[in-house]
């Protein structure tokens, strides 16, 4: 007979948990018959003691087995894409439509931001009439007409998985990379996606700060995909400074659009085709992402896949009613813009929560008026502090603090590291 208390002993004491224990605690969690304080301690215990390959396969497995798997009827060779959070990160708003004008279908199930990184749901939640929740039948015809879907998961997909991040978030036990891992495949393997391609980030603004942790991750990412026959590359790629020169909501949205229209911040394109390009290869698909960008077919597909689910693409975006401008400290270069303390202060701003129950202001977020290797003038705008709410601005502006700095040009980082292949 299983106890909780011999797998939390089992694993506390540095010992190797069975497939038949994993199946039996997480299952058993998922219906109340494991407490809360029980998974709590079990949780550190994996955080502090780590599982091998085999142990992370099968708690991915149970949390999969937790719930329903999506049955999507399509006519498209199918690809979905993960990014571990960041800022600035809006890369799936002009990337699905990219790689569904390209042929493949793309059933993107995002989620709502949790502390200094931003939600995708909540970004597009900013355009007027826009819904995330939908239900399998309505995901699988809007894969069919259009090609690409950005929504929320379904309310059965791996339920086992929003009780732990949940519990992970109060237990200080987030950063294990087994859970992390586990959480992010569960999700998506569930989904039915025949490839995956994920977004691992590393940096200030990244929960992965280090070059090293990040490729761990990475690697552990791609081998759960594979084990459970799903096609999966993830890409390392650099979050020590902001995405793009808009950190928020609307102000990402407008960002992605411009994109999606030929222009926009030059890394922001670089990324989203460096993904697409990875995407096509998994749905074994030849078309050039850079050359469809250009044709404006991608915008085309943005504008059908947002009327979709009640959007107007057309609509103006939300204003702030404050804006705060930060002004450059000195004369020189921008040698630094620290990604962690801008997402902080957007956070503060409006533009994330702190609790998952926690409104988000459509509004709020941050412009940046110069990214590292730019020239500055004293005086002049560096930043733009978009909010509802005035009195939020001493909050961000503390965040800010040290963040800023103006000095030799910056050693120039590549956007993407390595490509880790299963």
């Amino acid at each position: 007979m299983i106890t909780a208390v011999d797998v939390i002993r089992a694993k506390r004491d540095g010992g190797r948990l069975s497939e038949e224990q994993i199946a039996w605690v997480v299952d058993s969690y998922t219906r109340g018959v494991v407490a809360e304080e029980q998974m709590s301690a079990l949780a550190m215990a994996i955080f502090l003691r780590g599982m091998d390959a085999g142990e992370i396969s099968a708690w991915t497995g149970a949390m999969i087995d937790s719930g329903e798997c999506l049955s999507l009827r399509v006519n498209r060779p199918t690809v979905d894409k993960h990014s571990t959070g960041g800022v600035g990160d809006k890369i799936t708003l002009p990337l699905a439509p990219l790689v569904a004008a390209c042929g493949a279908a793309v059933p993107q199930l995002s989620g709502r931001g949790l502390g200094h990184t931003g939600g995708t749901l909540d970004k597009l939640e900013s355009i007027p009439g826009w819904r995330a929740e939908l239900s399998t039948d309505e995901i699988s015809r809007q894969l069919n007409e259009i090609g690409a879907v950005v929504c929320a998961a379904t309310e059965g997909l791996a339920p086992a998985d929003k009780k732990l991040y949940a519990l992970r978030d109060v237990t200080g036990t987030v950063e294990s990379i087994p859970l992390i891992a586990s959480s992010i495949m569960s999700k998506k393997i569930a989904e039915g996606s025949a490839g995956l391609v994920l977004d691992v980030k590393t940096g200030s603004g990244a929960f992965m700060k280090s070059l090293d942790q990040a490729r761990e991750l990475a690697r552990t990412l791609v081998a759960i995909g594979t084990a459970h026959g799903v096609a999966t590359t993830a890409l390392l790629t650099e979050m020590g400074t902001p995405l793009g020169r808009a950190v928020g909501n609307a102000v990402e949205v407008a960002e992605a659009v411009e994109v999606l229209r030929g222009g926009g911040p030059a890394d922001v394109v670089e990324l989203t085709v460096a993904l697409a390009r990875e995407m096509l290869a998994l749905a074994g698909l030849s078309a050039d992402p850079a050359e469809v960008l250009a044709s404006g077919a991608a915008y085309e597909t943005w504008c059908r896949m947002i009327a979709a689910q009640g959007g107007d693409p057309e609509a103006p975006l939300p204003k702030p009613r404050h804006v705060h401008v930060l002004a450059a400290p000195a004369d020189g270069v921008l040698s630094g813009l620290d990604a962690y303390a801008v997402g902080v202060a957007a956070w503060r701003l409006g533009a994330g929560r702190a609790r998952r129950e926690d409104p988000v202001q459509h509004a709020a977020g941050i412009l940046l008026h110069a990214k590292p290797g730019d020239r500055v003038t004293a005086g002049e705008p560096l930043l733009e502090l978009h909010t509802d709410t005035p009195d939020a601005v001493a909050g961000a502006l503390e965040a800010l603090d040290g963040a800023v700095q103006v000095g030799p040009p910056p050693e120039r980082l590549p956007l993407v590291h390595e490509i880790v292949r299963s």
